[in-house]
């Protein structure tokens, strides 16, 4: 199971964004280190969505300690404190890559953020397994607190969401056949409309490149061809009358 940790956080609303941001990508565990008041009716859970109902009210208020000591933790930072010249260096990598680093790791996980203005202390990060930033301009790497975690939560998805809101598949291409027997109407049309014969060619090789770059359904597919068939038979009926 992957929880998620929120160290001394200044504002609820923070706090609420977060268990928002869990509820999103399948988390249900929040705990919380030196939390601040989280009043029913206040801004934590006015931003917590539907983790109003379950994970915020749920949420655990554990030690510091407590996480070291029962989780492979997964420190969340802006800056690595990654030195060539000194000798401890921590673990890093990016959201990108945690679900991937994260996938054989046996036991609990607990993603850990630290607070709004200064993150993590050398000395908890120093703690903790490993640490993930999230690549951003050098001039200004630290996120919103809330950004920064949905951020990272979103990158684990694979790991914590069963199914999305999506069908698996967005798109479906079409079968070579079909693709083919459109082509195979587009070159009768060339020859309905008078297209001069040795234009033909280069017609057809542009219509098969913007085609495969379109990379057509079934659906789709069916539908050009038919268009095309009418227009071809339109114009048949009109050269007989």
């Amino acid at each position: 199971m992957i929880s998620v940790a929120v160290v001394d956080a200044e504002t609820p609303g923070n706090v609420g964004t977060i268990a928002r941001s869990m509820k999103n990508f399948g988390l249900s565990e929040l705990l919380l280190v030196d939390p601040p008041e989280l009043d029913p009716d206040g801004e934590a859970y006015g931003f917590a969505g539907q983790a109003r109902d379950d994970i915020l009210p749920n949420a655990r208020t554990v030690t510091f300690d407590e996480i070291v000591e029962n989780y492979h933790t997964v420190a969340c930072t802006a800056t690595t404190n990654e030195d060539p010249a000194n000798h401890v260096r921590y673990p890093a990598t990016t959201p990108a890559d945690l679900a991937d680093s994260l996938q054989d790791v046996e036991g609990d996980i607990c993603v850990v953020f630290g607070r709004e203005r200064v993150g993590l202390s050398n000395d908890e990060l120093a703690r903790l397994d490993v640490i993930c930033s999230i690549p951003a301009s050098a001039s200004y790497p630290v996120l919103n607190l809330g950004q920064a975690a949905t951020i990272v939560l979103y990158e684990l998805r694979e790991l914590t969401v069963a199914e999305t809101q999506h069908p698996e598949e967005l798109h479906t291409l079409a079968e070579t056949p079909a693709v083919e027997g459109l082509h195979e109407e587009f070159d009768r049309f060339l020859g309905a409309i008078g297209h001069p014969e040795e234009k033909q060619h280069k017609a057809r090789r542009l219509f098969r490149r913007v085609l495969g770059r379109a990379q057509p359904t079934g659906r789709e597919t069916k539908t050009l061809r038919g268009l095309f068939r009418q227009a071809r038979q339109r114009i048949e009926r009109a050269e007989d009358d």
